[in-house]
Parts: structure tokens; C-alpha cells; sequence
């Protein structure tokens, strides 16, 4: 395997980590979790909080395995987008320091999403990958030789 391959694996199990370790740390923390998106305005919190873990988790599994990365990926734009746009909407906010917070929050996650879209581009199966573990190899025909 090519050096480019092992950084591109590095990477990815970096990004899916990220990714999987805030959507568990939704889970263990809930209840914070809730009461923040309450206070942005968000409708039925409890719910969003849970669809954004599942979609954290979903996502970021996909991303650390390389199995159905299309499907980590659109669950984490599912997730980012509404949140970036939602959640850290710093044009809505009048104290300078929240605004500063989601000025920071807003671009980090824009950030991600460009990342996340990018990897879009990469062939799959991903390299060592549960996709590529899993794809069914068929042997290449051998000419005879006269």
C-alpha cells in the first residue's frame, strides 16, 4: 500500500473519531445537550439532540470503517448544515461574546462540511476498509499463452 493510502487512512480514522466521539458525548450528556438547543429555540430539543447523536454515531462509524461512506456522509450533512445554520446563527446574536463563540462555531463547522464533501470524490471501496474487506474479488481470466 502507498504511503498516500496510510495517510489517507490516518486521516480518516481521525475524522470518523472526531465525528463518533461528540456523537456519543450527545448521548452522556444529554440532558446539557437538550437544554442548550432549548435555549437557541430549537423545536422538540430532546429529539433533535437524539437525531443529531444518531447521525454523529452513524457518521462517524461510517467514516472510521470505510463501510457505506456515502451514507456517513450524508448523514453528517444532515447533521452539520441545519446545525451550523440553527444552532450557531451568530447574525442573531446581540451579546459580542456569544457571537464571537458562534462566529468560531459557525466557521469550524463549515469547515467540516467541506471536508466531509470532499470525500465524496475518493473511489470506493475506501482503502483498508470494511467496504474493500467485504467486495467480492473476482479472478481476472488468464490468457493462454501459445
Amino acid at each position: 500500500m502507498t504511503s498516500s493510502k496510510w495517510v489517507f487512512v490516518v486521516g480518516r480514522v481521525l475524522f470518523g473519531g472526531f465525528f463518533l466521539f461528540n456523537g456519543f458525548n450527545h448521548f452522556a450528556h444529554t440532558g446539557m445537550m437538550v437544554q442548550y438547543a432549548a435555549a437557541k429555540g430549537v423545536p422538540m430539543p430532546q429529539v433533535a439532540v437524539t437525531v443529531a447523536a444518531v447521525l454523529l454515531v452513524i457518521g462517524g462509524l461510517s467514516l472510521l470503517f470505510g463501510y457505506l461512506p456515502r451514507v456517513g456522509i450524508a448523514a453528517l450533512v444532515l447533521f452539520l448544515v441545519p446545525v451550523t445554520l440553527y444552532m450557531h446563527a451568530f447574525w442573531k446574536d446581540a451579546d459580542p461574546q456569544a457571537r464571537t463563540m458562534d462566529v468560531v462555531n459557525f466557521a469550524k463547522n463549515v469547515a467540516l462540511l467541506g471536508g466531509i464533501l470532499s470525500l465524496i470524490a475518493i473511489p470506493e471501496p475506501w482503502p483498508v476498509s470494511v467496504g474493500e474487506a467485504m467486495r467480492v474479488r473476482v479472478p481476472q481470466q488468464r490468457k493462454a499463452t501459445p
